[in-house]
């Protein structure tokens, strides 16, 4: 029997994910609960790890790396004198300290954590190493040998603690892993440390007071969930908008250059929408855009 292929649906739903579930499996339930024949999420969280997960359904999977290469805020709490093989309260424990920072300590570290920084993603990671995952070859008792990788901070800031834990939230660019961030202070203050847990309160535009709980996924109709989904070009919002002439439209959608209305700077990535609605995400090119991802909204 021929596979279903299932709804041309496009737009964004924003879950609430819970512990004890995979990004994978969250995608896998929202598209088998809106039968859509694409889906994909801007960004994976750990099995562990709860908060928000933008799930793109449709053309918005086109926009997906707007969403990733935006800022995130992440809520966590370190538990200190441990460090473990994944870096969070899940794996092992390796290492032990009898060491503990009081506020002053951490409040100092801080700020070595913020702006530019290098870190070593955690070994339970899905950094590829030689073309195999990372926690591939962690879960076969090898020590995957990770590079250092350049990493925006925004922010990190403490926001509660006692004497064996520390609340804290990071606004970070892409590619952090706050697992590495608890392993680092912990090394740094002398203690050791890993991620007791973990919550993404917004990632880009999305909010987690908006986002969907992902058992309310199953009570919810169809319609109902429809209903929820915010725009595509909801994704976009960091990005100029300009409108593409008629003419111009048809171009882009053909895979060509068009000519619009406004103006940005020579190269830069913008998105282009029309009377009928998003046209494209390209590169501004003196009234005219060069297309890179267009979006096919319109029957064919």
């Amino acid at each position: 029997m021929a596979r279903k292929k299932g709804r041309d649906i496009n737009g964004w739903l924003i879950v609430d994910k819970p512990a004890g579930v995979t990004s994978t499996a969250v995608v896998a339930k929202v598209r088998w609960a809106l039968d859509a024949r694409k889906a994909g999420h801007a960004g994976t969280l750990d099995p562990d790890a709860t908060g928000v997960l933008a799930v793109a359904l449709g053309e918005a999977t086109k926009t997906v790396a707007a969403v990733t290469d935006a800022l995130k805020c992440y809520d966590f709490t370190v538990t200190w004198g441990a460090e473990t093989t994944t870096d969070d309260a899940s794996g092992q424990v390796v290492r032990r300290s009898d060491a503990r920072p009081d506020r002053a300590a951490i409040q100092a570290a801080l700020p070595r954590f913020t702006g530019q920084i290098m870190q070593v993603p955690p070994a339970f990671s899905a950094v590829k190493v030689d073309g195999e995952r990372a926690y591939d070859l962690a879960r076969a008792g090898e020590e995957p040998e990770l590079a250092a990788r350049p990493l925006w901070v925004e922010s990190l800031t403490l926001l509660e603690g006692d004497t064996n834990t520390a609340r804290l939230q990071m606004i970070c660019g892409k590619g952090g892993y706050v697992r590495s961030i608890a392993r680092d202070l912990g090394r740094d203050l002398g203690c050791l440390g890993h991620v007791d847990h973990l919550r993404r309160t917004w990632s880009g535009p999305f909010d987690v007071a908006g986002a969907v709980p992902l058992d309310q996924i199953d009570r919810d109709t169809q319609a109902i969930l429809d209903d929820r989904l915010l725009p595509l070009e909801t994704a976009l919002a960091d990005l100029p908008m300009l409108r593409a002439t008629p003419e111009g439209a048809v171009r882009i959608r053909n895979g060509n250059p068009g000519q619009v209305t406004g103006t940005a700077e020579w190269g830069d990535l913008v998105w282009v929408a029309d009377g009928k609605g998003p046209v494209c995400i390209g590169r501004y090119q003196g009234g005219m855009v060069q297309p890179e991802r267009v979006f096919n909204l319109q029957p064919r």
